[in-house]
């Protein structure tokens, strides 16, 4: 009996270092995103496929709210993890499917995997762990080198299926940790003069037709309708068409009708704002707003740089994802096919938030209670 009332204890007071307020704010996100699915004509295939991810995803949310996860600083299992990776992103050039134009899905019979959403989280863990151990040092310019070498790889890798989209999430995941690690402002704007040159490489070397269309076709939209401009041109559309109140749900014309491309993936938000208006949209994103908000505060509150440097870095992840879908469904950013998080139709993605969160929440088990003034010292090493 005793036993069970130990583990009974355990389990509450595991269940009261959860963020309950960062937890429900996810709850309305993915309710938009399976009504819209529910919304769309046909059958509910996209609808009840995604219930089961939600569920599993949830799972394990909580199972990984209850562990300790001080283990992660440990180099030599970073070290595999990143090998590991690295070997999977390079098996995924020679034997991956391709999917949408981009070889990135491991595919077993009817389930799909997307890599790169995992190592994602797993990049945070390997930026957290650089910039924690010399926080202290983090002005020398070598750090920026060093830890954009650990970035590179897997952003190359990713390139070259070609994912940009996911490329540029990469990218972002390690520009924004190093402009929170505390990084002189004089390295910051050298970076920024190499990403300049960088993107001019790139542009004359590097990408390929499509991709040049992509970007081409957001800097004129009208150019050419319909061929590469189309999907931005539908999306802008559908949410311009949404107004102020929307046209209800089941009313949306232009995913119903299936102008919208990929309404249950890349264009959801878009296939939302049809149907919700302007309303909807403004209390979603207040829903954004407090899961930022939530997340931002255990980062702040972790019992140490590493914790801190994770939930800074998964902050950078979710906001990367959504002002990139976000802008490519009103028309300001290029098409990427990045999902909207907790949104989009898909598992790959959704169970990697998902342990993202729980990650930080275990994290939050063993944080500390300090005046927010001191950490932020600490962080920047003053």
């Amino acid at each position: 009996m005793s036993l069970l009332e130990g583990i009974s204890g355990l389990f509450q007071k595991s269940l009261k270092n959860i963020d309950w307020v960062l937890f429900f704010a996810t709850i309305p996100l993915i309710g938009a995103g399976l009504l819209t699915m529910n919304s769309f004509i046909g059958d509910n295939y996209f609808f009840d496929k995604q219930i089961i991810w939600v569920l599993i995803s949830v799972t394990v949310f909580f199972i990984l709210s209850f562990l300790d996860f001080r283990f992660l600083k440990r180099t030599d299992l970073l070290v595999v993890l990143f090998l590991l990776s690295c070997a999977v992103l390079v098996g995924l050039l020679v034997l991956g499917s391709v999917t949408k134009g981009a070889q990135s899905w491991i595919h077993f019979g009817g389930f799909s995997f997307e890599p790169v959403d995992p190592i994602k989280i797993l990049l945070i863990v390997i930026l957290a762990k650089y910039f924690s151990r010399r926080h202290i040092e983090i002005a020398h310019i070598r750090h920026i080198i060093v830890s954009g070498l650990y970035a590179s790889i897997p952003f190359l890798l990713v390139f070259f299926q070609p994912d940009f989209g996911s490329a540029v999430v990469i990218f972002s995941i390690w520009l924004g940790m190093v402009m929170v690690s505390g990084v002189s402002k004089k390295h910051l704007l050298l970076v920024f003069v190499l990403i300049i040159v960088s993107t001019l490489f790139l542009w004359f070397f590097v990408f390929v037709p499509y991709q040049k269309d992509r970007i081409m076709s957001f800097i004129h939209p009208v150019a050419d309708l319909s061929g590469a401009g189309y999907n931005a041109n539908q999306s802008t559309i559908a949410v311009g068409s949404g107004q102020i109140l929307g046209k209800g749900v089941g009313y949306g014309t232009q995913s119903r009708l299936q102008f919208l491309p990929e309404h249950q993936t890349d264009f959801i938000f878009a296939a939302f704002a049809e149907e919700w208006g302007f309303v909807g949209i403004l209390i979603l994103f207040v829903f954004w707003g407090v899961l930022m908000w939530r997340i931002l505060v255990n980062a702040l509150l972790g019992a140490t740089n590493f914790e801190m440097l994770f939930g800074m870095g998964l902050a950078i992840l979710f906001m990367s994802h959504f002002i990139v879908n976000v802008g490519m469904n009103i028309g300001l950013l290029p098409v990427t096919g990045i999902p909207m998080p907790f949104m989009s139709y898909g598992g790959s993605h959704l169970l990697t938030e998902f342990v993202g969160l729980g990650i930080l929440m275990g994290m939050r088990r063993y944080n500390r209670a300090a005046h927010r003034d001191t950490i932020k010292n600490e962080f920047l090493g003053v």
